[in-house]
């Protein structure tokens, strides 16, 4: 196992909070992230935010392929140090945000999976990267905020449920494994975390007409969520909707003319947006 403290003291590393940088030093939950993902040899793990790969080498043990794209510079010659006895796991230094995942991914055959400490100030934009952009992964086990985690599998008409809730329950099958108390950590954040697994699947993809326009029905709905959904969606630019066909719509769905957004199941913003795309 690494010694956390050990290598940050061995190679002088200052954590820096802006990158979210709070390194998981309990083998027990590493093992669970890591069994969460029924890795094998088949499979070829995405790790975003390796940090100095206390994860990294426990998935390493089991999956065929591990590559692990970290954006601080300087954690790259503890990394290297702690995976350097792994062939099979690859270290990039690079922002996932602005890394092509196809060309990362290649001609691997088996199963794609993404499992990861997920860095908190990147959290959001990086799962809906993933899930937006059509890619060939069977499942993501990531660690996050745990209000994050109550978030994405949130039901509506609560205050959590909103464009992430929707997003990633129309993407995969959302589960919440277990809490991660604050004390796992080095150093220690200011809240506890959820590790929640989204099993991939193309249900509600396949109903989707319009993807871009399901999307600005979803962020419309929810950027001001107290509106009524036909004042939402009627002062959203990228939607170009009058006041009276939004009127429309939401009659032939047979929604009353006072719902919010946040009211709207993810069948139904499907339904919204395809007759939205229709229209």
């Amino acid at each position: 196992m690494i010694n956390t403290n050990e290598i940050l003291n061995k190679y002088r590393l200052k954590l820096t909070k802006s990158l979210g940088q709070n390194f998981l030093t309990d083998i027990n939950i590493l093992k669970k992230i890591a069994d969460a993902g029924d890795l094998t040899q088949e499979d070829l793990v995405l790790e975003i935010g390796p940090g100095i790969g206390a994860l990294t080498v426990v998935m390493a043990q089991k999956a065929g392929s591990v590559i692990a794209v970290e954006l601080d510079k300087n954690l790259m010659p503890a990394l290297k140090f702690t995976t350097g006895s792994y062939k099979n796991i690859t270290i990039i230094n690079d922002d996932i945000l602005k890394v092509n995942v196809n060309a990362l991914i290649g001609s691997w055959k088996g199963p794609v999976k993404i499992i990861s400490n997920l860095p908190y100030y990147v959290t959001t934009p990086v799962i809906m990267m993933f899930l937006e952009n059509n890619l060939p992964i069977e499942r993501m086990v990531i660690m996050v905020q745990k209000e994050v985690a109550q978030r994405m599998s949130a039901s509506p008409g609560t205050k959590e449920y909103g464009a992430l809730s929707v997003g990633v329950q129309a993407a995969g099958d959302v589960k919440s494994l277990f809490n991660v108390s604050c004390n796992c950590f080095i150093p220690k954040p200011d809240v506890d975390s959820s590790v929640v697994r989204i099993m991939i699947h193309d249900k509600y993809q396949k109903m989707i007409n319009d993807r871009q326009v399901f999307l600005n029905c979803v962020k419309a709905a929810f950027l001001k969520r107290r509106k009524t959904l036909i004042n939402a969606m009627s002062s959203y630019p990228e939607l170009n909707l009058k006041r009276e066909k939004v009127k429309e719509i939401i009659a032939a769905m047979k929604l009353k003319e006072t719902i919010r957004g946040e009211e709207l199941s993810v069948e139904q913003f499907i339904q919204l947006a395809n007759l939205v795309s229709d229209f």
